[in-house]
C-alpha cells in the first residue's frame, strides 16, 4: 500500500510532460515552419480542445467507472507517447503540428483525471494530501519540457520530444504493473449515457466544481504566458540576460511544491478553508501583475512570478478533493472527468481572450483580466457551507 502514491505520482509525472512538450521548442518549430509567436496559443489550445474531447467521450461512456483505471490509464499512455513522436517526423506542416497535439490532448483524457480517480479509490482518508502529491507530479511534468530545452539547448530540439515518449511510456507500464485497482472503487455495472449529470444535481457539487472553473480560467493561461512574460520583460531591458526556458521551467514547477504543501496545510485547517485562500492570493497576483510586470527589478520580477506560480495552482488538487467528495461513489471517475473537461474548456477561452488582445502596449496590465476566474471561483466556493471537504 505505501507504494502505490508513489507509482502513481512519478506515472503522472512522466506522462504529463507530453502536456507542454510543444509549448517548450515552440520557438525552434517557429523557425522551421516559419510561424508568428502567437502560434503559441494556438497550439497550447489545441492540446486543451483534444483534452475537452477526450474528456467528454471518456464521461459520457464513464469509462474510468466502467473499466479497470490502470488499464485505461496505460492504454491512453502508450497511445499519447506515440502520437507525440510525430512532431519529430520529417516534413512537419502546421496541419499535421496541430492534429498531433489534438490527439495527445485527448489521450491525456486517460490520464490526468483516471489518475486522481485512481488515488481516490485508494486513498479515502487524507484525499487532500494524496491528490496535493499527484497534482503536484503534474505541475512538475508540465514544467518539465522548458527544463528539458534548457538543458539540451545545444542538441536538436526533437531531443525533447524523444524524451517525454519515452517518459510516458514508462510512467504508463508502471501503472499497470505496480498500481492494483483500489480497494474503495466501486465500478459502474452498465453504461448511463447520462451519468454525469446526477453528480451536479447536487448543489454540493456544484459549488466545489464552479469553485475549480474559476481556478481554471486563471491557470493555464499563466502557464502558457509565462515565457511571453519574461520575455516581454527582457525585450523592454535590453541589458537583462534572461534564460527564459529555464526561469519558465521554475516558476511553472514551484507550483508542484505548493500543490504538496496545501495538501498537507488542508488536513489541519480544512480543505475548503485553504482552496479559498490559495485562490484569494492568485487573484492578488492577477491584480498586482500590472504593477510588477513592467517595472519591477530582476529580483523583485521573479520572486513574484515565483508566488503567482504556486498560489496558482496550490488550490487545484483540493478543488479536485472536494469533487471527488461531494460526487455520488458510483459516479466519481466519471464525475472528475466531465468537471475537467468543462475546466479545461474554460482554459481555451482565457487563452485565446489573452491572445487576441494583448498588444505591445498593454502586456502588462492584460493579465489583470484573469482575476475574473478567481474572484467568480471564491463566491462560488463560499455560497454554499454544506460542502463536504
Amino acid at each position: 500500500m505505501k507504494r502505490i502514491l508513489p507509482v502513481i505520482v512519478i506515472s503522472q509525472f512522466f506522462c504529463t510532460s507530453l502536456w507542454f512538450a510543444g509549448n517548450a521548442i515552440m520557438a525552434d518549430m517557429a523557425k522551421q515552419l516559419h510561424l508568428e509567436p502567437a502560434y503559441l496559443a494556438y497550439l497550447t489550445s489545441a492540446v486543451q480542445s483534444g483534452f475537452i474531447a477526450g474528456t467528454l467521450i471518456f464521461a459520457v461512456l464513464s469509462v474510468a467507472d466502467r473499466f479497470s483505471p490502470s488499464r485505461v490509464f496505460f492504454t491512453c499512455a502508450i497511445i499519447a507517447a506515440a502520437i507525440n513522436l510525430a512532431i519529430s517526423f520529417d516534413g512537419l506542416t502546421t496541419s499535421l503540428l496541430i492534429s498531433v497535439r489534438f490527439l495527445t490532448g485527448f489521450f491525456l483524457a486517460g490520464i490526468y483525471p483516471v489518475g486522481m480517480k485512481i488515488a481516490s479509490d485508494h486513498y479515502q482518508q487524507g484525499l487532500g494530501k494524496s491528490l496535493g502529491f499527484l497534482v503536484g507530479a503534474l505541475v512538475l511534468g508540465t514544467a518539465f519540457p522548458h527544463l528539458l530545452k534548457s538543458l539540451t539547448a545545444n542538441l536538436p530540439w526533437r531531443y525533447v520530444i524523444f524524451s517525454t515518449s519515452v517518459l510516458a511510456a514508462l510512467g504508463g507500464v508502471a501503472m499497470i504493473l505496480f498500481v492494483p485497482d483500489g480497494p474503495y472503487r466501486k465500478a459502474g455495472q452498465k453504461l448511463n449515457l447520462g451519468g454525469f449529470i446526477k453528480s451536479f444535481r447536487d448543489s454540493k457539487f456544484r459549488s466545489a466544481a464552479f469553485g475549480y472553473f474559476g481556478h481554471m480560467w486563471e491557470l493555464y493561461a499563466f502557464w502558457v504566458f509565462v515565457p511571453v512574460m519574461l520575455a516581454a520583460y527582457k525585450n523592454n531591458h535590453p541589458g537583462i540576460s534572461l534564460n527564459i526556458p529555464f526561469l519558465s521551467f521554475l516558476v511553472i514547477a514551484s507550483g508542484s511544491f505548493a500543490c504538496v504543501l496545501s495538501g498537507l496545510l488542508s488536513q489541519k485547517f480544512g480543505v475548503k478553508r485553504m482552496a479559498a485562500v490559495a485562490l484569494a492570493l492568485s487573484c492578488l497576483c492577477c491584480l498586482l501583475s500590472p504593477l510588477i510586470l513592467g517595472n519591477a527589478s530582476m529580483v523583485v520580477l521573479p520572486v513574484f512570478l515565483f508566488i503567482w506560480g504556486m498560489a496558482v495552482i496550490a488550490d487545484s488538487p483540493l478543488f479536485s478533493t472536494m469533487v471527488a467528495q461531494n460526487a455520488p461513489q458510483e459516479w466519481r471517475g466519471t464525475s472528475l472527468t466531465i468537471v475537467n473537461c468543462i475546466g479545461f474548456a474554460i482554459t481555451i477561452v482565457s487563452i485565446q481572450l489573452i491572445n487576441a488582445i494583448r498588444t505591445a502596449g498593454n502586456e502588462n496590465n492584460i493579465y489583470a483580466l484573469l482575476a475574473v476566474g478567481p474572484m467568480l471561483g471564491l463566491a462560488a466556493l463560499l455560497s454554499n457551507k454544506k460542502v463536504r471537504a
